[in-house]
């Protein structure tokens, strides 16, 4: 029955994502290649003084990344600082300055990370105005450096990659806000809320009373999920039934989480010509994502104790409505993407089955991965796959007509180590210095030993990888890892970007080669064989070490 029950719901998401590739693909290729402008696009261009028609270089481009998104992380601060003086605010005090620091580069890098609980936490304005309108704005982002790498292959001698107050404004209101407009009206219609109600006071059948929070939530569920955001309204995140009614909300949610990110490689090819450049980088992604649920569904099925094989499985944390297969269908979606909503706690899996959630991150969420992340992720990984297939051949290794020289490899090789490097020294960090390790072991760690480690593991995979999903046994409201946590944030995000966009630049500049008998074809199922591997030995070679201190060593103890 279960084996039956899985194949059901991966079929049906497979069907409705295959319905949706082409037609959303395309529609973002001509999104981001038209030269007409709204009318409204044009009245923020004005606003804004920006011509639409100036194209940018990619140092220019970066700056106005940068730019922009530190604009976004000093409102977001204040917003919270102030939030006492704001309407809405549910009588709630302003959030604490270390909190508010990480929240707000949480939120602009695409992450999601909450170190708190919303709903006591931050009133409605902070959670409308603040949190969810960067959500639109980091994953508008987020398409915008993908779209600057493929037009990086498209172009020919050029100097340019596009604008990217263009490429952001476009990607929100065309792409972003229209979907998340239906997605809203569809989670209200599944039983979904969305009121200004603040909190309702009532007595429980055992005589208690318990305060039952409302507040704007479809609306934010919504674009958190489309923009792979991740986060939520509730503390429970999408396990909450405000948040996630049904199971069929269940699975309208991982389709809004994985509708973008694999649309995306039809974009791609659409955009450099060739559309079997786009199923080969899908067929890779596609794979991958396969792979990793059946592994996790079956570890969670798999697990050991008395209580789980009385359960059926290991249902700890886990909501009934969805079960195993809901749950871990759910939870490969968001860390496989940069979403990082949870409908069961991570931190309840089975050993190996928290370890594949974090396996999917460490990965770099290339399977799909986040709103142009995982696009412009997976294409740093083709051309270091290309480059080793070249040095097999002893042939100058090229992809798509460019050639792979010096400088491109550096930068692709420097986007490779920037988050791995990020998570270790995070982790190691946390445990080498007497005072971190002591405040880490008595304060944040609930778990000792091999668990808790793996917590603090999970907590910077996470946030260099801006997913934001945590073990939710971990106290990270700390001095310590408030700070730690959001410079990990900040820097996965930025630096994988300053090279993704270097790169762009540097093979915009070139011509293309025209192919020989030589060349290596990059949409045979050769090519996708030596990406799915690169893919996975990039990772392993990096993080089997100290997966092997924690997941995999508890799941073999």
């Amino acid at each position: 029955m279960y084996f039956w029950l899985f194949i059901a719901q991966l079929a049906t998401l497979v069907l409705i994502l295959g319905l949706l590739y082409r037609p959303l693909g395309d529609y973002m290729a001509r999104v981001y290649t038209t030269r007409k402008n709204l009318k409204v696009e044009r009245g923020i261009y004005r606003l804004i003084g920006v011509n639409p028609d100036s194209d940018q270089t990619w140092p220019v481009y970066l700056r106005s990344v940068l730019a922009f998104s530190a604009v976004g992380i000093l409102i977001l601060y204040g917003m919270q600082r102030l939030q006492q003086f704001l309407p809405y605010a549910l009588g709630l005090p302003a959030v604490p300055e270390g909190l508010s620091f990480n929240t707000a580069i949480s939120f602009v890098t695409n992450t999601n990370w909450q170190s708190y609980s919303p709903e006591v936490t931050m009133g409605y304005t902070v959670q409308m105005a603040g949190l969810a309108v960067q959500n639109f704005a980091s994953a508008a982002v987020g398409i915008a450096v993908a779209i600057a790498l493929v037009r990086g292959f498209a172009l020919r001698k050029s100097g340019t990659i596009g604008n990217f107050w263009v490429d952001m404004i476009r990607g929100t209101i065309r792409i972003l806000l229209p979907l998340s407009v239906i997605a809203a009206i569809v989670l209200l219609a599944g039983g979904a809320i969305q009121n200004f109600n603040g909190f309702d006071h009532i007595t429980t059948l055992t005589g208690a009373t318990q305060s039952i929070p409302g507040g704007p939530v479809a609306s934010q569920e919504a674009i958190k999920e489309v923009g792979t955001n991740g986060g939520g309204f509730f503390n429970v995140n999408s396990a909450h039934p405000f948040e996630n009614p049904t199971p069929w909300t269940n699975i309208f949610e991982i389709v809004l989480m994985l509708a973008i990110p694999f649309a995306l490689p039809r974009t791609f090819g659409t955009m450099v010509g060739d559309k079997r450049q786009g199923y080969a980088i899908l067929a890779t992604m596609g794979t991958l994502f396969v792979a990793s649920l059946v592994a996790m569904t079956l570890f969670e099925f798999a697990g050991n104790g008395t209580a789980t094989m009385a359960a059926g499985g290991a249902m700890e944390g886990k909501e009934t409505r969805f079960g195993i297969i809901g749950s871990t269908l759910f939870g490969t979606s968001s860390t496989l993407t940069s979403t990082g909503a949870v409908n069961s706690m991570h931190d309840s899996y089975t050993a190996l089955g928290g370890g594949m959630a974090m396996i999917n991150m460490m990965l770099g969420e290339v399977a799909p991965g986040g709103v142009g992340s995982g696009l412009y992720g997976i294409l740093v990984i083709a051309i270091i796959a290309v480059f080793i297939a070249g040095l097999m051949v002893g042939r100058t290794p090229e992809y798509l007509g460019k050639k792979l020289g010096a400088r491109e490899m550096k930068l692709a090789s420097l986007y490779i180590l920037a988050t791995p490097t990020l998570v270790l020294v995070g982790t190691a960090l946390s445990f080498a210095i007497p005072a971190v390790r002591a405040d880490i072991e008595k304060t944040s760690m609930w778990n000792p030993g091999l668990h808790g480690f793996s917590e603090v593991l999970y907590a910077f995979t996470s946030a260099g990888n801006n997913n934001g999903s945590a073990f939710a046994g971990l106290t990270a409201n700390t001095p310590w890892l408030n700070s730690a946590l959001g410079v990990v944030m900040m820097l996965g995000r930025f630096l994988p970007i300053v090279f993704a966009l270097a790169l762009a630049g540097s093979l915009a500049a070139q011509d293309r080669v025209p192919a020989t008998a030589g060349t290596l074809p990059t949409h045979r199922p050769q090519f996708i064989g030596l990406l799915i591997g690169t893919v996975i030995l990039v990772s392993a070679l990096t993080y089997f070490p100290v997966l092997a201190l924690g997941p995999l060593a508890e799941g073999l103890k």
